[in-house]
């Protein structure tokens, strides 16, 4: 792979090199080279775009730039050289690095998205969203850019209904249109893919909960798309003319709400879901909850699940006409994205980093911390112990721990933070248990015995590992969905 990392020229194309119609368009079967760029190229979409690019018939007539803010996370991707493919490392924030990802570019793909940030500014990204595209279009203007393709989001919902997730999708590309460019809009809900936010919601929902205790949203309407089919249509649109400055609704084979989506994916697992929807459950403890079970970050989590309430269905079916493809349907999509994510697993090899090794010694310690908890009954000379107060609260103990393995095992941040609050617990319990050592009097109980006083240390010390490792994990259960 050709790096073209912070570029400061790029020969612009010969103007005999192509043939453009009186709407901008290209004529592929007379060009010579026609610079296509992929901007958020790293992304969910980005980078299957840019595969797809590779292997298309017309690929020979292509030079394919990738701009991303990212580029380790890009070329590994991509290791072998190819003459037709740069990378270009540049922020749709910062004017000037887009003037110089742009240069010489014919048809510029926008898929660019601010969402994923902290969790205390998710509110400011409709904002970023519409700086880079203010500046994308400025710079589209200045070099010269003949066609601009956005990727957006699809809702039926009249625009003072939006969300403000749906509102900065639909300004962006307002902005965009704004440019001197062809800019051809496309519009889809639900994208059906390993990385995408949506999808991975869905799945590690799916795949961790036997029982999801779900807000009304899950029963809005939608129509899903396999994020090849998506591909497909922005590949596509590259050659047709009749794409040219419009807009265009893209939706799979199926209208779904996101209730059937979930028991569909079940089905698939061959596993029984049980959903119990309460209307209470707003956006903002929705997004803490997914957080919690799912690696998608809240301030993901929340601008997705605001524009959820909203149906996305396809009104105007126009492309099907121009592009005519054979739509995958809900399962199909599934399988495929679950085929790549084995795929992946075995072409990439695991992070053997101390997020695995956290992992392996939280369930270890909190298991530990379960077993010396039995000796309280197997061990402990004690009466006190055996009254209904203390069985109570030993139960909730043994629950907890129960629960919290289930979700560490997972791979779920609910797990880390369960067995976190359990240790933080046991060790005040059985320092205060030990609490006679110094002041010469108990505070729970009558003094233990010697043996349990060593198992009080040592369960104090393994509690120690327990909230240490659950600390570590917690913050390091992350994957980026874009």
């Amino acid at each position: 792979m050709k790096l073209l990392i912070n570029e400061m020229d790029v020969n612009k194309l010969q103007t005999n090199s192509q043939k453009i119609d009186t709407n901008n368009s290209i004529d592929s079967s007379k060009q010579k080279k026609i610079r296509i760029l992929v901007s958020g190229a790293s992304g969910f979409i980005g980078q299957r775009l840019v595969r797809r690019l590779l292997v298309s018939p017309s690929t020979t007539n292509w030079n394919i730039r990738c701009m991303t803010r990212k580029p380790h996370l890009f070329s590994r991707y991509f290791q072998n050289g190819r003459d037709n493919l740069e990378l270009v490392q540049a922020d749709a924030q910062n004017y000037n690095e887009l003037v110089k990802a742009l240069s010489g570019v014919d048809v510029a793909f926008y898929l660019i998205h601010s969402m994923e940030g902290s969790s205390k500014e998710w509110k400011k990204f409709a904002e970023r969203d519409r700086v880079a595209a203010e500046n994308f279009a400025r710079a589209v203007n200045e070099t010269g850019v003949l066609r601009v393709i956005y990727l957006g989001g699809l809702t039926n919902a009249p625009q003072k209904e939006l969300s403000k997730h749906m509102r900065s999708r639909m300004e962006v590309g307002e902005i965009l249109k704004k440019s001197n460019a062809a800019v051809t809009i496309f519009r889809a809900a639900v994208i059906l893919g390993q990385g995408g936010g949506s999808f991975q919601m869905l799945q590690y929902l799916v795949e961790r909960l036997p029982l999801m205790v779900c807000p009304k949203w899950v029963l809005t309407k939608c129509q899903p798309i396999a994020v090849d089919d998506v591909v497909e249509y922005l590949v596509r649109s590259i050659e047709k003319n009749e794409t040219i400055s419009k807009t265009f609704d893209i939706g799979g084979a199926e209208i779904l709400t996101y209730l059937d989506m979930m028991q569909r994916y079940g089905n698939i697992l061959k596993k029984s879901i049980k959903i119990i929807i309460i209307p209470f459950l707003t956006p903002r403890l929705s997004s803490y909850w997914i957080d919690l079970i799912t690696p998608v970050k809240a301030s993901l989590a929340r601008p997705l699940i605001d524009s959820l309430k909203h149906e996305a269905i396809v009104k105007d079916n126009s492309i099907t006409d121009i592009i005519p493809l054979r739509l995958k349907n809900f399962e199909s999509s599934i399988q495929t994205a679950r085929n790549e994510q084995i795929e992946n697993d075995r072409t990439i090899k695991k992070e053997r980093t101390s997020s695995s090794l956290n992992k392996r010694i939280l369930l270890a310690s909190t298991i530990a911390l379960s077993i010396i908890g039995l000796t309280y009954y197997l061990m402990d000379a004690r009466i006190e112990i055996f009254q209904p107060i203390w069985l109570v609260l030993a139960g909730l103990w043994y629950f907890s721990i129960a629960f919290s393995i289930y979700f560490i095992h997972k791979g779920a941040r609910l797990g880390s933070i369960i067995a976190g609050i359990i240790g933080w617990i046991t060790l005040t319990f059985w320092l205060l248990d030990n609490f006679y050592l110094i002041f010469g009097t108990s505070v729970l109980a009558s003094p233990p015995g010697y043996l349990m006083t060593i198992r009080n240390c040592i369960g104090a010390t393994i509690a120690v590992f327990v909230i240490a490792s659950s600390h570590n994990l917690f913050h390091k259960i992350r994957i980026h969905c874009i």
